[in-house]
């Protein structure tokens, strides 16, 4: 397709595709009597970069990820819109301040420093305004119903700040082990075109494994600390 069709096709203005082929963010077109022809490669090209934006990167981080990739075709595109796709499925909710102090019983005169605390855990994202956007409403809705059992506001922060902690480093070693058995060996060997599939297979493998892994761990030494701290309890008891 011409470059006025490949601008039709993705909504977008031919000014704006030249400017992404003169950042390098777009391969060039064949020429083919002067004529410069697009194809599917290129559109994947182009709906990938309005994701990426839309979804906060700027035209330089985009930049960098294209250039990572040694493979330009569909493939690669793909694998790149899978690695960056949220695992939640959540969808963030806006709540006014008033609200937010209502349903956790504070005075935000008083408390603004925890107000501060939970934004630095990204438990809450100022907007502008007297809003916050919630990124996910159901750990906000675990913060109240901690509160509402009669757990101090702090006390309840600091639990979920110690639970992100410890996702952090879970969350490091999954993705350290797709680095170092998936990614760098594939990208030592040049990233051969025909891999791509074998590893988008391995990244599409490994995302519900990651989590379903993480849960499952987590509720065995759940049961294990239970037991333990109530075996602690009826000892005390027993020597009582």
């Amino acid at each position: 397709m011409t470059i006025d069709e490949l601008a039709r096709e993705t909504g977008m203005t031919v000014r704006n595709v030249r400017a992404h082929q003169s950042r390098g963010l777009l391969p060039a077109p064949e020429v083919r009597a002067r004529t410069g022809y697009y194809g599917s490669e290129h559109v994947a090209r182009l709906r990938l970069i309005q994701e990426l934006q839309a979804n906060g990167y700027n035209l330089a981080a985009i930049k960098h990820m294209a250039q990572s990739l040694e493979g330009s075709g569909e493939d690669a595109l793909g694998f790149t819109r899978a690695l960056l796709a949220p695992f939640e499925d959540e969808r963030p909710e806006v709540i006014e301040a008033g609200e937010l102090a209502e349903r956790y019983g504070i005075d935000l005169k008083i408390h603004a420093k925890l107000l501060a605390r939970a934004e630095r855990l990204g438990l809450i994202v100022a907007v502008g305004g007297d809003s916050y956007e919630i990124p996910s409403p159901t750990v906000l809705k675990a913060g109240e119903a901690i509160v509402a059992l009669g757990v101090p506001v702090e006390k309840a922060l600091e639990i979920l700040e110690r639970i992100t902690k410890n996702a952090d480093g879970a969350s490091s070693t999954f993705v350290g082990l797709f680095m170092s058995q998936v990614w760098r060996p594939f990208d030592a060997a040049g990233q051969p075109e025909a891999q791509w599939p074998q590893v988008r297979e391995a990244l599409d493998r490994l995302r519900p494994l990651m989590t379903e892994t993480f849960v499952a761990i987590f509720h065995q030494r759940l049961t294990h600390a239970v037991e333990e701290a109530f075996g602690r309890e009826l000892e005390k008891r027993a020597r009582g």
